[in-house]
């Protein structure tokens, strides 16, 4: 009697076996099918097989089987199994939820730019973005204010190897910084906001631990106002160093300013 193998699959027809990853938790894939991307949260057991919980950078929540060949990590198929006890987890992203690059060093700093408008919009961007701008050599520059903007544009001469970057508090139609911003048309400028009136609007209420940002009554000086209404000595230096430390990755970040900073980011680093 003739002996058959049970899989009549011709050798050239089989896929290549994916390697196996520990699904550490940070750990940032692309589920195969959907295309949704985001860092490992937990692993779970069930009655259908282990899954896996992504959250994107925007803070969505989904739950996938981790299925044979079902997940990209950096272009290259994968198959995500479960991590072993105590083994070691080493981050996999930066703050911004970047994939994170170990003991790369810092790129000579671009002829491009991005500008924003204070020095705590600077030392914000700078916690969560700083590793990144500095492997893309980004450099962020603050500016007292947006009044002199299209001075400062003409200034810095933007052109194709030079862009400019301008990051706008209080950008909402009507808005004085909006009619400033609209001055702006150079091809190789790019200006783009966030609604808040300033910057410190832009962390997450929960994460400062607080129920919600104060409603300052106009002719009031925003910041101590909100040092006000909080009870917080009227120091806005120390206020400010108070939220930043509370900031600890994009997830204590609203995404208005998230999605502005990427698209300034984008703009300064990719070919024209």
């Amino acid at each position: 009697m003739r002996s058959y193998q049970p899989d009549l699959t011709p050798p050239w027809k089989k896929s290549a076996p994916a390697p196996e990853v520990p699904a550490e938790p940070d750990l940032v894939v692309e589920e195969a099918v959907t295309g949704f991307c985001g860092a490992v949260i937990r692993c779970e057991k069930t009655a259908e097989g282990p899954t896996v919980t992504l959250e994107d950078r925007f803070g969505k929540h989904r739950v996938f089987p981790m299925a044979q060949r079902g997940f990209l990590l950096e272009g290259r198929v994968v198959t995500l199994v479960r991590p072993s006890a105590g083994g070691p987890v080493r981050p996999s992203r930066t703050a911004s939820g970047s994939v994170a690059v170990p003991g790369a060093r810092a790129r000579v700093a671009r002829a491009g730019r991005i500008y924003v408008e204070g020095r705590h919009d600077a030392e914000l961007v700078e916690r969560v973005w700083g590793d990144d701008l500095r492997i893309e050599g980004v450099v962020v520059e603050y500016l007292e204010g947006v009044d002199d903007l299209p001075a400062i544009v003409r200034e810095f001469g933007p052109g194709p190897d030079a862009r400019l970057g301008v990051l706008v508090d209080h950008l909402v139609p009507g808005s004085k910084e909006s009619r400033i911003a609209a001055q702006v048309t150079d091809a190789h400028v790019l200006v783009v906001g966030h609604p808040y009136i300033d910057v410190w609007e832009a962390v997450k209420p929960s994460s400062v631990g607080i129920p919600g940002w104060p409603v300052v009554p106009r002719g009031q000086d925003w910041k101590t106002g909100v040092c006000r209404a909080l009870g917080w000595p009227e120091n806005t230096g120390a206020a400010w160093q108070h939220i930043l430390s509370r900031v600890g990755s994009y997830k204590d970040l609203e995404p208005q300013l998230l999605g502005r900073v990427e698209e300034l980011i984008d703009f300064v680093t990719l070919p024209a």
